[in-house]
């Protein structure tokens, strides 16, 4: 299994963002020249953690991107579902119904035990475990 580049950024644009939680806005170049991507790429990947209410943009010249959520309750599938959807990762393509396939069963079984644990995974804790190894930093 294997997630998509933008959900790798997703997870660690939102750790950048609870390491250096502050008042004002995180701006979008700011955020693309610390993980040297294009600034149009990250903003596609911002957009999805917006409509996710994972963050909050702000249109203007002082404006940019704030966590709406509070760090403490983010977790890695809160943003993975941003950004990969919500569908199940396996299908049953030789059944017509995915119901009656025992290989899907398996594979369901295996997803939803994946997602507790990423949904019990707060993204805080891995920042606050990373603190002194540089990890995030400027």
């Amino acid at each position: 299994m294997k997630y998509t580049k933008a959900t790798n950024y997703a997870l660690h644009t939102i750790a950048y963002m609870i390491k250096h939680n502050k008042d004002d806005n995180f701006s979008l170049q700011t955020l693309a020249n610390h993980f040297n991507i294009s600034a149009t790429y990250l903003s596609k990947i911002l957009t999805q953690l917006v409509k996710a209410d994972l963050i909050q943009s702000t249109p203007g010249v002082k404006g940019g991107y704030v966590l709406r959520k509070r760090v403490e309750d983010i977790s890695f599938m809160d943003v993975i579902k941003a950004t990969e959807g919500t569908g199940a990762l396996f299908s049953c393509e030789l059944h017509d119904e995915e119901s009656g396939c025992q290989i899907f069963k398996v594979m369901k079984e295996a997803e939803d035990v994946m997602e507790t644990y990423l949904k019990n995974k707060k993204i805080y804790e891995i920042v606050q475990n990373t603190a002194n190894n540089g990890m995030y930093e400027e």
